[in-house]
């Protein structure tokens, strides 16, 4: 009688929501691998469903979905297919957001709200995540709500990249669209050579979302190519009034850098009628035909999304991908 062989090799299986399949491809195209095919719909009612087509006991398994519009589908949809992979016996889940749904619900800013970034990393958990990766948190304390491992990868490099490369003969300034992301621009300035910093002080309304009532430039950017660097552009009103209050302050031009285009009515409108020279974002989230233009730019995320997947894989160290500085 022949003794049972156990296998330790270990197997790598990559999983893609239908939010944004495009995305996935990329990224398993660089892994050189294909995506495991699943039986995914919707019932009459809205309910969904999700099968995968092979065997995924004992895997590796990266479940990849950027929470785009409808959102709330789009996570639901996430959270089942961690809880099948959970059920089927996958070995470790590694639930891959690169734009994190909630993130700016992080803390309470008045009574009786909730902090529904922390009961997005709980569901997660639940449903059977070992860990998380991430691309540009609203707020770095998010790492926390998730009791488990997060990678949270940064998009800086390749935008900055991107700015040196274009602009860098050029006399810059970068400017944090808020006093509260001063940090973000921080890392922007180191990038960039010691660009000098400032930031747009401004007042927000607390009875209407998504309005800013004042605006004005502290630093100076005189003459300067002002980068206006912020993790999200939504519906593109705080960011474009702070392209306004940069050129009112004698900037010789703007350029918008963002990781996230969630791109909201009337973002589109805003950006494009803006001030600003160019709008540069990277691929988290899908940008639909009609959501493109002329000035906007569009920098792959895949690349980097792919390195973390195969660090984690391989167990080596996603920290090493951004120079210590995670």
């Amino acid at each position: 009688m022949t003794g049972m062989k156990r296998t330790t090799e270990k197997n790598l299986m990559v999983f893609s929501g239908r939010a944004y399949p495009e995305l996935s491809e990329e990224v398993v195209d660089l892994l050189e691998c294909g995506l495991v095919p699943q039986d995914a719909r919707a019932f009459a009612n809205g309910e969904l469903y999700v099968r995968y087509e092979e065997s995924v006991r004992g895997c590796d398994a990266f479940v990849i979905q950027s929470h785009t519009a409808p959102i709330n589908e789009w996570i639901m949809e996430h959270l089942i297919m961690v809880d099948a992979l959970k059920r089927a016996s996958a070995k470790r889940i590694t639930v891959v957001m690169p734009f994190y749904g909630y993130a700016r619900q992080d803390k309470k800013h008045r009574g009786r709200e909730p902090i529904s970034a922390r009961l997005m990393a709980d569901l997660f958990k639940t449903a059977g995540a070992d860990r998380l990766i991430t691309v540009d948190l609203h707020a770095d304390q998010i790492q926390g709500f998730f009791d488990g491992p997060v990678d949270h990868l940064m998009a800086l490099p390749i935008l900055t990249d991107y700015v040196k490369e274009k602009y860098g003969d050029q006399q810059l300034a970068v400017v944090s669209p808020d006093a509260g992301r001063i940090k973000v621009a921080e890392r922007w300035s180191a990038r960039l050579g010691g660009a000098p910093l400032a930031f747009i002080h401004k007042s927000r309304r607390t009875d209407v979302a998504n309005e800013v009532v004042a605006n004005r430039v502290v630093g100076d950017v005189g003459g300067k190519i002002c980068i206006l660097t912020d993790d999200m552009i939504d519906t593109g009103g705080t960011i474009v009034k702070a392209a306004e209050a940069c050129m009112e302050a004698g900037a010789a031009g703007v350029i918008i850098a963002a990781t996230h285009p969630i791109l909201s009515d009337p973002a589109v409108d805003r950006l494009k009628n803006s001030s600003a020279m160019e709008v540069v974002v990277t691929n988290t989230l899908p940008i639909s035909a009609d959501q493109r233009f002329d000035k906007l730019t569009v920098l792959s995320i895949a690349p980097l999304i792919a390195r973390a997947i195969r660090e984690v894989f391989e167990d080596g160290s996603v920290t090493s991908m951004f120079d210590g500085h995670a």
